[in-house]
């Protein structure tokens, strides 16, 4: 079988992602090497072996594996059609040096929760535009990873914080168009940002990224029904571009914003 090589790799606009690298391999073999920023993988089909600090590991499809910086690794197809991964490269502002002996000792996750929140941020990355929530689920994402990596058994019950949830709402009315990066509404909040995405869902039942999209499609119906084109509302109510607005308005309203100016009276 000749050697497959499907790559695609992106800078996203979020804090905290180096890269973002998806890829389909059949033979090719990494040699060792290191990289200055942490390697956070899933595999999708297939399988990976790869050896770390002289241990051999692999990457079953239930698992999450996290390679620290700086630590020398490489790595091999498992499997006889190779392997098909998304990974994500983070800097040390989500996850310190100060865990990368953890890391070394172990690798490799069994967690479907991290596992599926992982995957939801890559969907997340892939798309211009939704930055906030790709933001609130790498919070989470790091979250649960520092909860493994610090072997953490006595993980504090959730507190319900709904004055720092009508806060962040109040912040999020006020930057509807604009949009806000959810580092700097922590910031601006003095909250930490996974505190303040779980007050926030817990307060209203939606995450903060949903209830930014969910406003600003609100605004785009009205437009939209003034006869306004959706290339026009896209460029006035947030979004990145008319297919932005069309995913969430789709999502939301059930019909895209043509069809739905279309039906006006």
């Amino acid at each position: 079988m000749a050697d497959r090589q499907e790559v695609s790799a992106w800078r996203p606009r979020v804090p905290g992602v180096v890269e973002v690298f998806h890829a389909h391999f059949t033979e090719y073999a990494y040699p060792m090497h290191v990289h200055d920023a942490w390697t956070l993988l899933i595999v999708d089909d297939g399988a990976v072996r790869y050896d770390l600090d002289r241990h051999e590991h692999g990457t079953p499809l239930d698992t999450v594996s996290l390679l620290p910086p700086h630590v020398a690794h490489n790595g091999s197809p498992a499997t006889p059609d190779g392997f098909r991964k998304r990974v994500v490269y983070l800097d040390s502002t989500l996850l310190g040096e100060d865990l990368i002996g953890a890391a070394v000792d172990t690798p490799d996750l069994r967690d479907p929760v991290l596992r599926q929140r992982v995957g939801r941020l890559h969907s997340a990355l892939a798309r211009p535009g939704d930055e906030l929530e790709a933001e609130s689920r790498l919070t989470l994402v790091g979250e649960r990873l520092r909860d493994h990596l610090r072997r953490r058994t006595d993980v504090p019950p959730y507190r319900p914080d709904p004055v720092l949830a009508r806060r962040l709402r109040e912040l999020l009315d006020a930057r509807v168009v604009d949009g806000i990066r959810l580092e700097e509404a922590a910031r601006s909040l003095h909250a930490h940002p996974a505190h303040l995405v779980r007050a926030f869902s817990g307060a209203y039942g939606i995450a903060p990224h949903q209830y930014l999209m969910s406003r600003r499609v609100g605004r785009a119906r009205r437009l939209l029904l003034d006869g306004l084109a959706p290339v026009e509302v896209a460029a006035v109510t947030g979004f990145f571009d008319q297919a932005h607005l069309t995913r969430h308005f789709r999502r939301l309203v059930g019909v895209t914003p043509g069809r739905y100016r279309l039906s006006a009276r």
